[in-house]
């Protein structure tokens, strides 16, 4: 009796924890609970629900589109966004599939996947023309927007962008449910982790809360994984970008340790020599936050005369 009342303990214990992650559906009750309490609203494209907030659509300053990384949706870039807000700027930014409050479409997590979503937003928006900017992994979404339709590229400003490094293609890009099940193993301590993106992450006390919400989004994981399996080497598209004569600006914080400069500032010369580059100083992975002060003194100086 006793070795029965352990098991189930032991088991109401499981799925207490399991149940803490991955419960929650991306269905019209989620969505119409995420517009009760936010500023922003939904779009079907091609491949799902697309949320996204915007402001000044009536602006003739020029367009901005904001596109955040690798899981962090687009909260992280709320203070450039308020930032381009305050100073008239129309601009958009949104949630790329599988993160925070656009669906989890069962795809494979590709840079034209995402890319794609991009560019049917602007399309839905009547946004000819705009200048992007890309945070870390979106670095490489707006790199893929310039080569799909470079028409709609006013400019490109890559932050910590993690689009330069070089990537051998697998040839099995599927996911098993092996995979997922042991990368939510590790979501106990995910949320923390994310403190190591900052320079100096006690300014950012409450940054792991947030991510833990997106922690209970089913398919979240899966998403996650198939992204990294999908990375590929985008050389060609830079060479493209370089050819085009798109203006380029490059943003790095001077203590990242998630995007390191020295492991392709070679190759990044080699693929966009006309760029122009900056270094943000006391900041790490999240220099728009980090140093904001000194970022955004540089980034509207160019914003304005690429607008102009």
């Amino acid at each position: 009796m006793k070795n029965i009342l352990l098991l189930s303990i032991l088991f109401t214990s499981c799925q207490i924890a399991v149940n803490d992650y991955e419960y929650v559906v991306k269905n019209k009750d989620f969505r119409d609970a995420v517009l009760n309490k936010s500023n922003g609203e939904y779009v079907e494209l091609s491949d799902g629900y697309t949320y996204f907030e915007e402001a000044n659509q009536d602006s003739n300053l020029g367009n901005v589109v904001l596109v955040h990384g690798y899981s962090i949706p687009s909260y992280i870039m709320e203070t450039t966004f308020n930032s381009l807000k305050q100073r008239g700027y129309r601009v958009i930014m949104m949630d790329l599939y599988g993160r925070g409050f656009s669906d989890n479409p069962d795809l494979p997590q590709t840079d034209y996947l995402r890319a794609n979503q991009v560019i049917e937003l602007m399309k839905y928006r009547g946004i000819e023309n705009a200048a992007l900017v890309g945070l870390s992994n979106g670095g490489r979404i707006i790199s893929k927007i310039a080569d799909l339709n470079p028409n709609k590229v006013n400019s490109l400003f890559y932050v910590a962008s993690a689009g330069f490094f070089e990537h051998a293609e697998l040839s099995d890009k599927s996911v098993s449910q092996e995979e997922i099940d042991k990368f939510i193993d590790g979501y106990p301590g995910l949320s923390e982790s994310q403190k190591n993106d900052f320079f100096n992450p006690e300014k950012f006390p409450d940054w792991s809360k947030k991510y833990d919400e997106l922690l209970t989004h089913s398919g979240f994981a899966k998403a996650l994984i198939s992204t990294t399996k999908n990375l590929v080497s985008l050389d060609d598209i830079h060479n493209k970008i370089h050819s085009l004569g798109i203006p380029v600006y490059a943003f790095w914080g001077r203590h990242d340790n998630v995007v390191v400069y020295d492991e392709f500032k070679d190759r990044l010369e080699d693929m966009l020599p006309n760029r122009k580059e900056f270094f943000i100083e006391k900041s790490g992975h999240l220099p728009h936050m980090e140093n904001q002060d000194d970022f955004e003194r540089i980034f509207f100086k160019y914003l304005k005369i690429v607008l102009n």
